[in-house]
């Protein structure tokens, strides 16, 4: 006999419980008595029964497939991300298709048409652009969608992100903490049209202000690029350009790893001539050549969070759903890039 001519019935009978017992245990197992749960996967196992996913999905109208579209995978942030969506789609009996938009919004479009087609049952996405008319285009083919990393224009989504604008206002805190205003602090940040540039970049100004100090004052310096590269040349124009700067707040971890590399290359001794505060605690910033002190992400529990509005989303009808949008705090890290000292006031945890 074929492992699908097997049905829940014959799983049921075996295990002592109700087909509707059998369907929960494989379809919401969170709502199944554990004992229950174990002796209907025990008579699953004895019959090596295996649920036809694909007649249940057109039965019911539904799928238990969630997409994630994320524009990097090789990018250690998507990476964390990716492995808190996957583990706690995984642990409420989802499957995560994982789709790359490379920075292209056309990609990007044509992964949802493919999750429509497939009928999944929603989709997490870090878009390209929070524009509410690009929202809506992607919303049209048929999920329902939790956005990553941005947050939706009010009443248009759900969404999950991490508050940049108090993360740049905790590295430039720190700086201007630990340096006691012995020379200027200086932001290397990438293109302000990128939403998370443009935030680190409001927090560190709001630190000067906290401070009772013109914002203006703040020195800024616009990478081609948020890589390591860029952020070399960055800190060479530093070391000639403003020679007494006393701290450097990079807007993501690759910058700053590339800054330190640059004032050595000028001269400038990182901490002992100027402080560097990255951006992101990627695992490569504690293996630096010094060990880089940084903003932390809290990444996986967002991608975790984002999996979590997404099936509350799921159990609402449309017309009744609240959107929700769920900020998540990031804390500083000191490490010896821009060590603590008697003067500083913000807390590394």
């Amino acid at each position: 006999m074929a492992k699908h001519d097997i049905g829940f019935a014959a799983v049921a009978r075996l295990a002592g419980v109700s087909n509707a017992t059998v369907s929960n245990t494989l379809n919401r197992p969170e709502i199944v008595a554990p004992a229950t749960r174990e002796r209907v996967l025990a008579a699953i196992a004895e019959l090596d029964f295996v649920p036809n996913r694909a007649a249940a999905t057109l039965r019911q109208g539904t799928n238990r497939l969630i997409g994630l579209v994320i524009p990097d995978i090789v990018n250690p942030f998507y990476s964390a991300i990716t492995r808190g969506v996957t583990e706690a789609a995984a642990e409420r009996g989802y499957t995560v298709a994982l789709c790359v938009s490379h920075d292209d919004p056309d990609l990007e479009l044509q992964h949802f048409e493919m999750l429509a087609e497939h009928r999944a049952a929603g989709a997490l996405v870090a878009p390209l652009t929070a524009d509410a008319s690009r929202l809506a285009q992607l919303r049209r083919v048929g999920s329902r969608l939790v956005l990553m990393d941005r947050t939706a224009p009010e009443g248009t989504g759900c969404s999950v992100a991490i508050d940049d604008v108090r993360g740049g206002e905790l590295a430039v805190a720190h700086l201007l903490a630990t340096t006691g205003g012995r020379g200027p602090i200086v932001l290397v940040n990438g293109d302000r049209a990128i939403p998370q540039c443009e935030d680190r970049r409001e927090g560190a100004r709001n630190a000067f202000i906290a401070a009772g100090i013109d914002p203006d004052e703040l020195v800024e310096v616009t990478a081609r690029e948020m890589t390591v590269d860029a952020g070399r040349e960055a800190g060479r124009d530093i070391a000639a350009r403003t020679p007494d700067a006393a701290g450097v707040f990079c807007t993501n971890d690759q910058l700053a790893l590339g800054v330190i590399r640059g004032l050595n290359d000028g001269g400038r001794d990182v901490p002992g001539d100027v402080s560097v505060v990255g951006y992101g605690d990627l695992p490569l910033a504690a293996d630096g050549r010094v060990p880089l002190t940084t903003v932390e992400q809290p990444k996986d529990e967002l991608g975790r969070v984002a999996v979590e509005i997404l099936l509350a989303e799921l159990g609402t009808d449309r017309s009744s759903h609240t959107h929700v949008a769920r900020t998540l705090e990031p804390r500083i890290v000191v490490r010896e890039s821009a060590p603590a000292t008697s003067r500083d006031s913000i807390p590394a945890s």
